[in-house]
């Protein structure tokens, strides 16, 4: 050996034979303790057990995950909403940053992982658990206990890296036994540097560096494993720690991914123009003609009722040639843009009537209707002094005009501080409810044919018709049955047509016609008159305010509905030549008048009392107070003056998603009026609305609205849209929003952050600009301007 030789060198002298055997003999000892040592050193890792220390090596024990809760919306009847719900949000003195959900979720991830690494050394005492986790769960966690920081995706990812690491976690030795963490280590750190294995060293390294935690490296005197023991760590004995891995990454991304692909929601958009006969005054459940091709009669007025496409749209309507901003209310009702809705039938067809006139650029609106040819304010005025009881605004406050026309009746009562919801068909008489709403006058486009109109029972003060073309008299009665679902006990229907004061044949058969029909319905008849000035003549009903006449009847026709038969349902329910009892009992809604207005609009129904329970979870005339003072707080301090909308250029508002009118209600002072619609599968709170002085409808917001493109100047939606996307696509909902949206108009959203970063995507798509954004914790605001000439960039585009 080396050894050797180097010894008998530095004798320089010839050996004798006894001290030739000593240093064979020492040699051989040395040899044989070298070999004796190099066994006892290798031996300790074929049997990793054995290790000269008395200490057992330590297994960390991994914290347990946090399970952040899944967001939670604004669910009907949860109480957890209405404590969300009321705090508001505009008070807080701290200003939150918009949160980048994108990019969140993966951070937070990856801090979490990092965090949850076990020490180096067997040896070492366990650590600490680390304290970020418990400050990270307490941050997302909101008054009442519950994680609101994390979407719902993001508690997937977070499920998958859980069983990755369970799967890890269970790692063996070669004999099938499970080893230590320590001894998985102590294994990783003894490859050698030609083992491919070592290559994943710096790695965990610099892993560990990017959390402030240090990485120990190898001893200088280890012995590293040989080449077959090197590949049983590679394949078996590989230790990921905390980290996921990059395939069980991929593999979650890709499914959520695909996820969000199969439910419509993707992160990038693709818009294209509809390309309906109707162009420019597109509604889609009113022009579906593939439908409407299929229907076997039209008898009942079927092809003009809602037949909505199979698939929701999701084009974008152009915008007409020239189209300009809309001329602010109260001028509106006077005058409008000609561009903003080119039709000159209606003039042409009722211009000697004073409904409509062209004149340049303007379509003019004299005031006039069919049976009010010299003003509707002399009209509503005649009405008036002919019944004083009616009261307008007062006693009457919300009233019905069937077959509107161009909405001058309708226009004119918010002079008489009265709120109409106007209505007529998509027929013949070209655009006329889209000539009411371009006055800012509110009107939707529907039709009495075979199914119950979207409202519920016994809210109208007064329902009128002047010359409205509808048979009312035929099949029963069926049709004005409906009315007498839709009229307050004791309230009145208002009746100006020919029969009323003509002597024609016809006229006569119908008169005779009606005043048998409303005798068999109990309807009597308060007063008939003549308008001297217009040379029209009216008359007026008025419904019972209780089921006496209805028990004296000699005969039960028209028959009273079944005791089963609920009448407020109205969402495509068939019609029935039916009546429906009037409530018994003092606390039964119906029962007695509301209070007179305004004061009606703050007072509590006097059928809401605290046994009930209200949407919000509180006791119902609770709820409906805190509701109230919520509005007011949120209105005034946050979209009055905070969100840089000029409200004076404001006037048709649509609340998406209203629960007791709240929204409504404080906005009472501004010049505007706000369509209130209660989504079909939220609590039916439209009779409370109604109740209030204000007015709604109910619909279905996964199949479009019945009014014609760009008719509303601001819609609100509070917590609507993450309800909707578990029942229908979004992107097909927002451009269902910028049909309904004049352009340059605002939509503000109240939802979860996650909803609100998928929503601002899709207006930045379209190249909305976002006037604000806001979000704490899982809830969040969102406020944007549709553009002005978005569509005619999507037209040049395509």
């Amino acid at each position: 050996m080396a050894f050797g030789r180097g010894s008998k060198m530095d004798g320089r002298r010839p050996s004798s034979s006894s001290s030739s055997f000593c240093t064979t003999t020492t040699v051989v000892v040395f040899v044989a303790l070298c070999l004796v040592g190099a066994w006892m050193m290798t031996s300790s890792t074929v049997f990793p057990l054995e290790v000269s220390s008395n200490k057992k090596p330590v297994v960390k024990q991994q914290p347990a995950p946090v399970n952040f809760g899944a967001s939670e919306g604004a669910a009907s009847g949860n109480a957890g909403e209405g404590s969300r719900k009321f705090e508001d949000t505009d008070n807080n003195d701290t200003t939150v940053p918009e949160l980048n959900n994108k990019e969140a979720p993966e951070e937070e991830k990856f801090t979490e992982n990092t965090m949850e690494k076990p020490e180096e050394k067997p040896e070492e005492k366990e650590p600490e658990p680390p304290k970020e986790r418990e400050e990270t769960k307490d941050m997302f966690d909101d008054a009442n206990g519950k994680s609101e920081g994390r979407s719902d995706d993001v508690k997937n990812d977070d499920d998958g890296d859980k069983s990755e690491e369970k799967k890890d976690d269970e790692i063996t030795n070669e004999n099938g036994d499970e080893k230590p963490d320590g001894e998985k280590k102590d294994d990783q750190e003894e490859k050698s540097e030609g083992d491919a294995t070592q290559e994943e060293q710096p790695q965990i390294e610099e892993k560990m560096e990017e959390n402030g935690e240090k990485e120990q490296t190898s001893n200088s005197n280890e012995v590293f494993p040989d080449g077959a023991q090197s590949e049983l760590l590679k394949e078996s004995n590989t230790q990921n720690g905390s980290f996921p891995t990059q395939a069980a990454e991929s593999k979650n991304e890709k499914e959520v991914q695909a996820s969000s692909k199969s439910s419509g929601d993707e992160t990038s958009y693709s818009w294209k123009l509809c390309s309906s006969s109707a162009s420019t005054d597109y509604i889609p459940c009113l022009d579906n003609e593939k439908a409407i091709k299929k229907l076997r009669t039209t008898k009942h007025y079927e092809h003009r009722e809602r037949h909505c496409p199979e698939e929701p749209p999701t084009c974008l309507v152009p915008l007409p040639e020239g189209y300009k901003r809309p001329i602010e209310w109260p001028k509106s009702r006077d005058k409008v843009w000609y561009s903003n809705v080119p039709h000159t039938k209606l003039a042409e067809y009722k211009g000697h009537q004073n409904w409509v006139k062209v004149s340049g650029d303007y379509l003019l609106f004299p005031g006039g209707g069919t049976q009010f040819k010299n003003g509707a304010l002399h009209y509503i005025d005649t009405i008036q002094q002919a019944l004083p009881d009616i009261a307008w605004g007062k006693r009457s406050r919300v009233i019905l005009d069937v077959g509107c026309g161009v909405a001058s009746f309708g226009g004119y009562m918010f002079d008489r501080d009265v709120l109409t919801m106007s209505f007529a068909p998509k027929d013949e008489h070209e655009a006329q409810v889209q000539f009411a709403l371009e006055r800012g006058i509110p009107a939707i486009s529907a039709v009495m044919g075979t199914k119950r109109l979207p409202y519920p029972s016994s809210v109208f003060d007064a329902i009128h018709c002047a010359r409205c073309r509808v048979p009312w008299h035929i099949e029963g009665g069926m049709l004005l049955l409906e009315l007498n679902r839709l009229l307050r006990p004791g309230g009145y229907f208002i009746w100006s047509a020919t029969p009323v004061y003509q002597k024609l044949p016809e006229d006569v058969e119908i008169w005779n016609a009606m005043s048998t029909l409303t005798k068999s319905m109990c309807w009597k008849m308060v007063i008939k008159t003549k308008d001297k000035l217009n040379q029209v003549g009216m008359v007026i009903y008025q419904k019972p305010m209780d089921n006496n006449c209805y028990e004296k009847r000699s005969e039960n026709n028209p028959p009273l509905c079944k005791e089963s038969d609920a009448a407020d349902a109205a969402w495509n329910v068939p019609l029935e030549a039916c009546m429906h009892k009037l409530p018994v009992g003092p606390t039964v809604r119906g029962a007695k008048w509301p209070e007179s207005w305004p004061q009606r609009l703050e007072k509590t129904p006097f059928w809401i009392n605290g046994s009930q329970v209200g949407v919000y979870g509180k006791p119902a005339n609770e709820d409906f107070e805190a509701d109230n003072a919520h509005w007011k707080r949120v209105v005034s301090k946050s979209y009055l003056n905070g969100m840089g909308i000029d409200w004076s250029k404001v006037r048709n508002v649509m609340d998406m998603r209203a629960v007791y009118g709240g929204f409504a209600a404080a906005l009472k002072d501004q010049k505007v009026w706000v369509m209130n619609i209660v989504p079909i599968d939220s609590p039916d709170t439209l009779p409370i609305i109604y109740e209030r002085g204000l007015f709604g409808m109910y619909h279905d917001w996964c199949e479009s609205f019945s009014t014609y493109p760009r008719t509303y100047d601001l819609l609100h939606a509070d917590h609507l849209f993450s309800k909707l996307k578990k029942r229908c696509k979004l992107m097909a909902v927002f451009a269902e929003v910028d049909r309904v949206l004049r352009p340059q108009g605002k939509l503000i959203i109240r939802d979860t952050a996650d909803t609100i970063n998928k929503l601002e995507s899709m207006a930045k798509s379209l190249q909305w600009e976002v006037r604000m954004t806001y979000t704490k914790g899982n809830e969040g605001l969102l406020c944007v301007e549709k553009s002005m000439w978005r569509a005619k960039e999507v037209e040049a585009s395509t």
